[in-house]
């Protein structure tokens, strides 16, 4: 993945998550189990509910202990147990369903220039705001170095009234690095250190400080405080500031170096809800699951529930098809593209040809004018996979003094520089596969080395396997701006269809995620390896971790602008407003094709916040129309009371459809030749106006037609209503995909939706 932190430990935490699920009780293999109880059903004979959940479990174990109480993610308890005790706790009174804790990973500067947010844009935007907002930020992650200038609480008024969080002291961590511009830090590793043993403080600290980086930088990107004179080794330099700087920031440490567990982060989603934060922002996953058994989902409905806008990371599994994570629909799931700003490094080969490439190196340049002797990896390793440069894979007596050129996977891409200079290299040439395309992921490399495309790659490669006598170096070129095209989809971003509801397109939009400037730790070198002893204020990194908490500081924005607006007003806001085409019309490209790219890589589109503080109409949801949503999915009561933490009973006289959930955009699953009808509901957020309707659609096979055609709003929050009928005059082969888009316009404001028409 683009963060380096998990891409350069891939194999270790394997290798450590295998050795800590072996902890062992009384010879039975011990596992941490998610309990959810129907709180209601607690015995009067029981004053508080943790008594209740002791004695339930001491009925099936007496050495198990409470790791964690929950109240407001969900009802009931986390602790130890072997497969049999588990078992056995399924048949108490009360329990609804024990199920195993899982393993989440994180999905690892100009960005607000690039989205329209400069300084006085912002505030002629959202005058509201002042100085400061009361809005808050939460940030599941990795902590935060609570030291950098983003958290600078200068200008910054008092903590808002409404906060009810603190600050916990731990290891090189005291209250007192808390201010008001960030207001709350806690951290959470009971559910970690049951499974893998004691927090190793040599190598992280058991506080909110982040010892990693990746906390630091996100959570600096949605609420960081305005640094001036802000870069990397001089790279991309510039005024610093996150999407909203003025919100306050809560940071809950829920990643530790062996992952992040979701006893641990349905504990911080419980502590948030309880501290008053306004928007949650998770830049982690893991797969998909049912909702009823995904701990970030039920975490993730239960914010939802009390207005929070919860926004999590995509994933970084693209360009796979069905690679999403997050995909509820309470969630707002986001993707990653470009910015307009790159970091230019030349390959120049002896032939006389030069390929562009990208690099973050900063320090002694290669000779000028003089080329070196050049080689390829897999020349050079007595490892059938030398070519990838891996850790104690290379020859150094065939590496002295030499350019080299790696192949990209597997290991990180910084760690390829490391082994390389380790062997004697002086340079490194790094060539992508057919897996990433022509996607150029900037990294502040230990030595000087470039990233080539796979097309430029292969070129290369050619050239120093036939040539007799290859010759090379690398020419770093530093920052430029206004990249054309721009933006474009990242070819990691991951990508739909949804594997869990196809009736629900996800992602929902894009935002930037590719060489994002923005504060990092103090504790570890922007290449996050062991061996890089240089430290930095700022880092650039990528990945939909980076694109996650753009959506959640522009979330606070427009919540500190229309605080009555629900969760899923703001993330209709954002949605119908993004843009899918260029200045010039032509659509968004995807770099992994090189072709327009399409809802299932972008959503709604890419991010604009200056037009969603004006959407006209949204998309509104509240808790009800999500229970039906579940009744839609015929999940039985028990499974809906895992996700909503009450006792529904889906109505047997209603007729559930998913395809009535009030969502800002259209995913059609066609099953033989027919009419598919949605209905959607629209409030005026705009006041009055007529807003005519027109429909786009790539294919005659399927004929899109919305009544009415024109709805007439006469004042401010009026709702209308509307009917979309897809219907199909004819089939596709299976596993073919169309796209269009539905255009309300009142001739101010434009409120569109993506449609994905896929036949299964």
């Amino acid at each position: 993945m683009p963060s380096p932190f998990l891409s350069s430990t891939a194999f270790l935490l394997l290798v450590i998550l295998y050795l800590g699920s072996c902890h062992v009780s009384h010879g039975a293999q011990q596992a941490t189990y998610i309990v959810h109880m129907a709180k209601s059903q607690m015995p009067s004979t029981y004053d508080l509910h943790s008594l209740w959940y002791d004695s339930s479990l001491r009925s099936v174990s007496q050495s198990a202990q409470l790791l964690y109480t929950y109240d407001n993610a969900i009802h009931g308890f986390s602790t130890r147990l072997t497969p049999e005790e588990a078992d056995s706790l399924t048949t108490q009174p009360g329990v609804i369903s024990v199920l195993p804790e899982h393993r989440y990973e994180l999905h690892t500067t100009r960005s607000p220039l690039f989205l329209g947010l400069d300084e006085h844009t912002a505030a002629d935007l959202f005058p509201e705001n002042g100085a400061s907002s009361d809005v808050v930020v939460g940030v599941l992650d990795t902590g935060v170095w609570p030291e950098s200038k983003s958290f600078s609480d200068k200008g910054l008024g008092p903590i808002p009234s409404t906060w009810k969080g603190g600050c916990e002291a731990g290891t090189n961590f005291t209250a007192s690095l808390c201010n008001r511009k960030l207001i709350g830090a806690r951290f959470f590793a009971r559910g970690y250190e049951a499974t893998m043993g004691p927090v190793d403080e040599s190598k992280e600290s058991r506080s909110p400080r982040d010892d990693d980086g990746h906390g630091t930088h996100t959570s600096s990107t949605a609420a960081g405080s305005v640094v001036e004179g802000a870069s990397l080794l001089g790279f991309a330099s510039g005024t610093a500031r996150g999407m909203d700087p003025r919100a306050r920031v809560a940071v809950y440490k829920v990643c530790w170096l062996g992952g992040c567990f979701s006893s641990d982060i349905l504990a911080a989603i419980d502590r948030a809800i309880e501290d008053n934060v306004n928007v949650l922002s998770m830049s982690l996953g893991g797969g998909t699951s049912d909702y009823y058994r995904d701990g970030v989902a039920i975490g993730a409905f239960a914010a939802m529930e009390r207005g929070i806008f919860v926004s999590c990371s995509a994933g970084n599994a693209g360009p796979t098809s069905f690679s999403l994570s997050n995909v509820a629909p309470w969630i707002t799931t986001v993707g990653a593209g470009t910015l307009d700003r790159d970091f230019p490094a030349i390959a120049i080969l002896g032939n006389g040809k030069n390929y562009s490439g990208v690099s973050l190196f900063k320090g002694d340049a290669l000779p000028n004018n003089k080329l070196l002797p050049f080689i390829y990896a897999g020349n050079a390793s007595n490892a059938t996979n030398g070519n990838l440069c891996m850790t104690g894979s290379l020859i150094p007596e065939k590496m002295k003094g030499k350019i080299v050129m790696c192949d990209r996977g597997v290991n990180a891409r910084v760690q390829k520089g490391d082994v390389v200079k380790a062997a004697g290299g002086v340079g490194m040439i790094l060539a992508n596969t057919a897996a990433n395309g022509e996607e150029l992921v900037a990294d502040a490399h230990m030595l000087p080395a470039t990233t080539v495309g796979e097309k430029a790659g292969d070129i290369i490669r050619h050239y120093v396997l036939t040539d007799p006598n290859p010759t090379a170096s690398v020419l770093i070129q530093g920052t430029v701006v206004n990249v054309k095209p721009s933006p474009v989809v990242a070819a990691f971003s991951s990508r739909g269809p949804n594997s869990i509801t196809p009736n629900i397109l996800k992602p929902d939009l894009i935002a930037p995620g590719v060489n994002i400037l923005a504060a990092w730790t103090g504790a570890a070198g922007p290449t996050g390896l062991a061996s890089d002893s240089r430290r930095v204020e700022f880092n650039i990194i990528s990945g939909t971790s980076m694109s996650c908490p753009h959506v959640s500081g522009l979330a606070a924005l427009l919540k500190s602008a229309h605080p009555e607006w629900s969760p899923a007003a703001i993330r209709s806001a954002l949605m119908t407003t993004a843009y899918r085409s260029y200045k010039d019309g032509k659509p968004i490209l995807d770099i992994a094709t090189g072709k327009p790219s399409t809802p299932f890589d972008h959503g709604a589109g890419y991010v604009s916040p200056t037009i969603a503080a004006n959407p006209g109409l949204v998309y509104d949801l509240a808790t009800v129309d999500y229970l039906g949503f579940l009744c839609a999915l015929n999940y039985t009561s028990s499974q809906i009371r895992s996700v909503s933490r009450r006792n529904f009973t889906c109505d047997p006289a209603k007729t559930y459809s998913i395809a009535d959930l009030n969502y800002p955009s259209f995913a059609v699953n066609v099953d033989g030749a027919g009419a598919y009808k949605y209905t959607r509901t629209v409030t005026s957020v705009g006041g009055a106006g007529s807003y005519s309707v027109k429909v786009a659609s790539e294919t005659t096979a399927v004929k899109i037609s919305v009544v009415p055609a024109v709805l007439n709003f006469k004042e401010v929050n009026e709702k209308k209503s509307y009917t979309v009928t897809f219907t199909v005059d004819s089939s596709k082969a299976s596993g073919s995909n169309s796209f269009g888009s539905i255009e309300w316009s009142d001739g101010k404001h434009v409120v569109a939706s993506p449609v994905a028409i896929s036949w299964s």
